[in-house]
């Protein structure tokens, strides 16, 4: 029976590919205050910027491809049940072949209404206004903005409280929830932190290995470390 791998995923994994995070050193999502695009009050105040704005990410996300961080973390599913939670709202993980993708905070390439949250719909292009649900309500991106609940974190605390191994790649664990799953490992898993600029986990009882070094060569090396654990 295969062990459980799961993986909490931030920007910086996807950084490598050429997608831009709001985390960089100016504060800004591609030029842009997150309060203005990342939030539901910038919803509000401006929805033609909003739409724009993640019309943009998406027309991006066409020309960018996925890294060897990501395609390692496909092929580690060749000896680990590979569960990957990711904060990132692109599809690099999935494109690199993984098989169970968690989206914290939605997915780029899906759109949902404004008043059913159920309602998600697949999404290639452009969203403009008047693209609308079956009852004529507007459809927005299918992000969880700053502010919002996160549907998803429920499933992403059982997938974390059942892991043999927990790696942390990429992700400044300054972001919560996402940042508080390393806390619902059990105390025995032992726990990869692949960062180049890492931080310090307080009251972390886990075995821990920090591997400062970026998402690319970070999993390369704790593949190594992981087969040799396996022998």
């Amino acid at each position: 029976m295969k062990k459980k791998l799961v993986v909490l995923t931030g920007a910086g994994i996807s950084a490598e590919s050429g997608i831009k995070t709001f985390r960089d050193s100016d504060g800004l999502w591609e030029g842009h205050n997150v309060n203005d695009v990342a939030t539901p009050e910038g919803w509000h105040k401006n929805p033609a910027l909003v739409l724009d704005f993640y019309n943009q990410r998406r027309k991006q996300l066409k020309e960018v491809q996925p890294n060897l961080g990501h395609q390692i973390l496909a092929e580690l599913e060749n000896e680990f049940d590979v569960f990957i939670i990711t904060q990132n709202v692109d599809d690099l993980h999935e494109r690199a072949g993984s098989s169970n993708v968690l989206h914290l905070h939605g997915e780029l390439l899906k759109v949902r209404s404004t008043k059913n949250p159920n309602y998600i719909l697949d999404w290639q292009d452009d969203l403009n206004f008047g693209d609308f649900d079956e009852n004529k309500n507007q459809l927005r991106p299918h992000i969880v903005w700053f502010g919002e609940e996160v549907p998803a974190l429920e499933e992403a605390l059982t997938l974390t409280q059942s892991a043999d191994y927990f790696a942390v790649i990429g992700t400044s664990l300054n972001v919560y929830p996402a940042a508080g799953l390393i806390d619902f490992t059990t105390r025995e898993t032992p726990i990869f932190y692949i960062d180049p600029k890492p931080i310090k986990i307080p009251n972390l009882r886990n075995p821990l290995e920090v591997i400062p070094m970026r998402a690319t060569e970070g999993v390369a090396f704790m593949k190594e470390k992981l087969l040799n654990q396996m022998q």
